[in-house]
């Protein structure tokens, strides 16, 4: 099997793309493909960086069984996007910024996350709402989607 390389981005890396790199990385172990899969995430926007990820996010992953490890939030830079082979955001904006970031994303690597699930959406921003729940939800729903659009393998709900 090939070797994926995943990026998840949002804004500061500090709620969505971490909760996305730990849920993903859960999915991946479950189906035991770890070692087919490079699993990250990074910042958009330079606000949180080098702050580790964000008190609800842990929580929500805690309450899910999600295991995860202390992190630096860091951001994406041009050299991610040489290196990875899908780079995933979570809204418009993030997605504005790899369109910058990328000049253009001429190798068609940068998606939305929910697009994956056949929800053309952004995953909410739980900085803002304070939903963790509905974010993780949505980072679920998107990222078992991913996994099965690489790998043909559908997870259990």
């Amino acid at each position: 099997m090939k070797k994926y390389k995943l990026l998840f981005v949002c804004h500061g890396n500090i709620c969505r793309s971490t909760m996305a790199e730990f849920v993903m990385k859960d999915l991946v172990r479950e189906a035991g493909l770890s070692d087919s899969f490079q699993i990250d995430s990074a910042a958009c926007r330079r606000d949180e960086i080098g702050s580790d990820t964000h008190w609800g996010t842990k929580e929500k992953l805690r309450e899910m069984g999600i295991p995860f490890t202390p992190r630096h939030a860091r951001q994406i830079t041009y050299q991610d996007y040489l290196n990875y082979d899908k780079i995933i955001g979570m809204d418009s904006e993030n997605m504005h910024d790899l369109q910058r970031l990328t000049h253009g994303d001429p190798e068609h690597k940068t998606a939305l996350l929910l697009d994956f699930a056949g929800e053309h959406r952004e995953v909410a921003d739980p900085w803002y709402t304070g939903n963790f729940d509905e974010t993780f939800d949505d980072v679920h729903k998107g990222c078992k989607a991913l996994l099965q659009s690489l790998t043909g393998i559908k997870q259990k709900s």
